[in-house]
């Protein structure tokens, strides 16, 4: 019961306790490691144990969050390279600047994300200039799976010689599929 007393210097001579220190008179006072201290102030306070449960849950969140953060980041790049280097290969001259070279590459990355988000990352940032970051940042995974395997057929696209427009198309009507393939597929995991 917590309405039972025993001083700290009786607690720590009757159990030789480490982790806590009780000091008599001008200067003293009780220190103990946060561990028991945490221990101490949720025994004596329903509140305060209420309030350390919270945050540690949302703490997980946080972390949570942030895993599935990175792991977005991951899927995103998964077939980059596949892509770029079909554009490279295949749409840039070698007698272009870099400069020039990196307006082919975010062309085409704008034709990814026009055949999956409907819009370009400049009409996105117009649309949302309180965020940071770009259009893919806030993508859920199912549209980050997609756009990685529009990456992927796109490269094949570009090898093959379709236009731009061709390839918007065919990435468009590819990626409504697939969301609706992968929407179905979470619908039915979370009815179960």
């Amino acid at each position: 019961m917590n309405a039972f007393t025993l001083s700290p210097q009786k607690w720590i001579n009757a159990t030789n306790a480490i982790g806590i220190i009780s000091k008599s008179g001008r200067y003293g006072g009780t220190y103990a490691h946060k561990d028991i201290a945490f221990k101490f102030a949720s025994w004596i306070s329903v509140e305060f144990e209420l309030y350390i449960v919270k945050e540690f849950q949302r703490l997980k969140q946080e972390e949570q969050k942030l895993i599935g953060w990175t792991a977005k980041r991951e899927l995103s790049k998964i077939n980059y390279h596949i892509h770029t280097d079909a554009i490279k290969q295949n749409l840039i001259p070698a007698e272009i600047t870099t400069l020039q070279a990196n307006f082919i590459y975010a062309n085409e990355a704008d034709v990814l994300n026009v055949a999956m988000f409907g819009m370009t990352a400049k009409q996105w940032r117009d649309a949302n200039p309180e965020l940071k970051g770009n259009i893919r940042d806030y993508a859920t995974i199912n549209e980050l799976i997609c756009l990685s395997n529009m990456e992927s057929l796109n490269a094949v696209f570009i090898d093959e010689g379709l236009t731009q427009q061709e390839r918007l198309v065919k990435l468009n009507q590819i990626a409504i599929q697939q969301m609706r393939i992968l929407e179905d597929v979470e619908n039915r995991r979370l009815l179960k």
